[in-house]
C-alpha cells in the first residue's frame, strides 16, 4: 500500500497539517531545545497538554451501558466509556461485516512497517490488554469492560487483591518464582493437567481447550491472559524479575522493613518503571515528531488544573484503535527458527530453553507489519470479524464523525482517506458513501501523513488523546506521591534509569549476560 499514491494532507486542516510539519521538520532544532532542561520541560508539558484538548475531556456523558446519560452511565466502570453518543443505524450503507474483513486481509507478502519491530507489537499487546480489557467468557457483551482502567500492571499482579496474594512469596516482598537453566520463572500453575491448589484463585482464559501435558506448561500468573501468547508472556516473566529484584534491593537498604512494606514499594517503583517506558519508549517510537517526551516528575504540578486530568475511564473507541492486527507477521522468530503465529499460543514452553535475552532479540530482529488494510495474517479473520461487529453492535458513529470530534475536517471522497487507488477504489465499492465509512475501517484505511509515519493521522490522534491522559493521571505520578517518601530514594533512582525496555532486560539476564539487540525501532530505521 505504501508508495502506491499518496494521501493529500491538505483535507487535514491548516491547523493539523501546520502541527504535523513543524514536529517532524527541522530536527536540529529540536535537538537544540531539548539540551536546555527548563525549556524541554516547558515543550513537553505544552505539547503533551495540547495533543490530549484536541477531544473533549472526561467525563464523557455516555457509556456503552445506555445510549443516554445517567448517574450510572457516569460511575459504572463496568462498561466502556464512548467519546460519541450511539447511532441508530449502524448497519446503513455498509457492506456485510464478512466484506469489510476482507479488506484487512493479507494476500500476499506481508508488507513490514517502515520503523517497528515484532518486539513493538508484543509491548503493544502487553501493555494495553492491562486496561482494554473486554469480557473473555462467551457469550461475550461487547460493551462490558472487565479492567481496572489503570496502569497497574495487572498481567503481572492481577485484577484483584485475591490474585495478587495468590502469587506472592509473602517473604521479602517478593513474588513466587522458580529457576530454570539459571533463569528467574514464575512457578507452573498446573500439576497432572490441574490447577494446584496453591493457584485456585487464578485462571486462564481457554485453558480448558489444551491438553493435560500442555496445561503443565502454563505459568502461575497474576493476569489470566498471560500465557495465551508467547510475546505476552515473556513481558510478564521480565517485569516479575524486575519486581523481585527491586524488592531483594530494598530488603538490603531497609532490612527492618517487613514483607508487606517491600511488596507494596517494590511494586510501585515497577509499575512507574513501566509509564516510564510507555512515554519515552513506546510512545516517542509511534509518533514521527523529532521531539521526544519524556516523563519529567514535575509534569503533574506543570499540567494541574488541566481540564482533561480526571479519573481514568477506557472507551470503547480506544479498545478498537489498539487492534493492530497487522503488526503480527505470519510466522515469528522464536528461538531458532520461525513458527507459524498459531504455533506460539499457550507457548510458555518456548521461553526457557533459548533464554529472554535471546527472545527478546529475536523479537527485535524481527520487523513487524505495516498497520493498515490488505496486510493482517489470514489467521486473524475472525478477530477482523469480531472488531467490526463489535463497532457495529456499540452503534459507533461513523469514521468521519470522530474526524470532526478530533478536529479534523470531513473527508469528501475517499481518495480523501488514501491516496492508494487499491484502498479508495475497494472503499468506494462497499460503502454508499463516505459519510457510511465505519470508524473502524476507516482508523486503518487512512494514510499515513509520511513515509516514516506508523500510524495515519486520526488513528494517532485518537492514541495520543487517551494514551496521555489515561498514563499520566496514575495516582502515582501525582505530585505528593511521586517522591523518595514513597517510592525511596532508591525507587526514584532505579526509575531515573530506565527508560527502555533494554534497561530491564540488562539487569534482569543473569543467566545471559551478553549484551542483547533489544529495539522497538527496527535497525534500519534506526539513525
Amino acid at each position: 500500500m505504501s508508495g502506491r499514491g499518496a494521501r493529500t494532507i491538505s483535507t487535514d486542516g491548516a491547523v493539523n497539517r501546520l502541527r504535523f510539519l513543524a514536529l517532524t521538520h527541522a530536527r536540529p532544532l529540536w535537538r537544540l531545545a531539548e539540551t536546555s532542561t527548563p525549556l524541554r520541560r516547558r515543550l513537553n508539558a505544552k505539547l503533551i497538554d495540547q495533543a490530549v484538548r484536541e477531544m473533549p475531556p472526561r467525563p464523557e456523558p455516555f457509556s456503552t451501558l445506555a445510549p443516554y446519560t445517567s448517574w450510572r452511565s457516569l460511575t459504572d466502570r463496568g462498561y466502556a466509556g464512548r467519546h460519541l453518543p450511539p447511532v441508530a443505524d449502524a448497519e446503513s450503507g455498509r457492506p456485510p461485516v464478512e466484506k469489510a474483513a476482507d479488506l484487512f486481509m493479507r494476500e500476499g507478502p506481508m508488507d513490514p512497517c517502515p520503523r517497528s519491530t515484532v518486539l513493538f507489537a508484543y509491548f503493544a499487546q502487553w501493555f494495553t490488554d492491562g486496561f482494554l480489557r473486554g469480557e473473555s467468557t462467551e457469550p461475550r457483551d461487547p460493551r462490558r469492560s472487565t479492567s481496572n482502567h489503570e496502569i497497574d500492571l495487572n498481567p503481572l499482579y492481577g485484577l484483584d487483591e485475591r490474585a495478587t496474594h495468590t502469587i506472592r512469596a509473602h517473604e521479602g516482598g517478593l513474588l513466587k518464582s522458580q529457576t530454570i537453566n539459571g533463569g528467574e520463572f514464575p512457578p507452573f500453575l498446573c500439576a497432572d493437567g490441574e490447577v494446584k491448589p496453591e493457584f485456585a484463585a487464578l485462571s486462564a482464559v481457554r485453558m480448558e481447550l489444551l491438553p493435560p501435558a500442555h496445561r503443565d506448561t502454563l505459568f502461575a500468573l497474576g493476569g489470566d491472559r498471560g500465557n495465551v501468547q508467547v510475546g505476552f508472556t515473556m513481558m510478564t516473566i521480565l517485569f516479575l524479575r524486575e519486581h523481585n529484584r527491586v524488592a531483594r534491593l530494598l530488603a538490603r537498604e531497609h532490612p527492618r522493613w517487613d514483607d508487606e512494606r517491600l511488596f507494596q514499594t517494590a511494586r510501585a517503583i515497577v509499575i512507574v518503571e513501566v509509564i516510564r517506558i510507555v512515554v519515552e519508549e513506546y510512545i516517542n517510537h509511534i509518533t514521527p515528531y523529532h521531539f521526544r517526551f519524556l516523563l519529567d516528575p514535575r509534569l503533574s504540578t506543570a499540567l494541574r488544573g488541566a481540564p482533561w486530568h480526571r479519573q481514568n475511564w477506557a472507551s470503547a473507541e480506544f479498545n478498537l484503535v489498539y487492534r493492530w492486527h497487522s503488526l503480527i507477521p505470519g510466522a515469528l522468530v522464536v528461538g531458532d527458527g520461525e513458527l507459524p503465529m498459531a504455533r506460539t499460543l499457550f507457548g510458555a514452553a518456548l521461553i526457557p530453553g533459548p533464554g529472554l535475552g535471546r527472545l527478546f532479540e529475536d523479537a527485535s530482529e524481527q520487523r513487524a507489519g505495516r498497520i493498515g488494510l490488505f496486510n493482517t495474517d489470514p489467521g486473524l479473520r475472525d478477530v477482523e470479524i469480531s472488531s467490526i461487529a463489535d463497532g457495529r453492535s456499540l452503534g459507533l458513529a461513523p469514521y468521519n464523525a470522530y474526524r470532526e470530534h478530533c478536529r479534523f475536517p470531513r473527508v469528501r471522497r475517499f481518495d480523501h482517506v488514501s491516496g492508494d487507488p487499491r484502498v479508495h477504489e475497494r472503499l468506494a465499492e462497499l460503502y454508499r458513501d463516505v459519510d457510511d465509512l465505519e470508524l473502524y475501517v476507516g482508523l486503518f484505511a487512512e494514510q499515513p501523513g509520511s513515509a516514516e509515519a506508523i500510524l495515519p493521522p486520526l488513528l494517532t490522534k485518537i492514541i495520543a488523546i487517551d494514551a496521555f491522559s489515561q498514563a499520566l493521571t496514575n495516582p502515582l505520578l501525582a505530585p505528593r506521591v511521586a517522591n523518595a517518601a514513597t517510592l525511596t530514594p532508591l525507587g526514584m533512582e532505579i526509575i531515573g534509569r530506565t527508560r527502555t525496555l533494554s534497561d530491564v532486560l540488562h539487569r534482569n539476564t543473569p543467566e545471559d549476560p551478553q549484551p542483547r539487540f533489544v529495539s522497538m525501532t527496527w535497525r534500519g530505521a534506526l539513525r
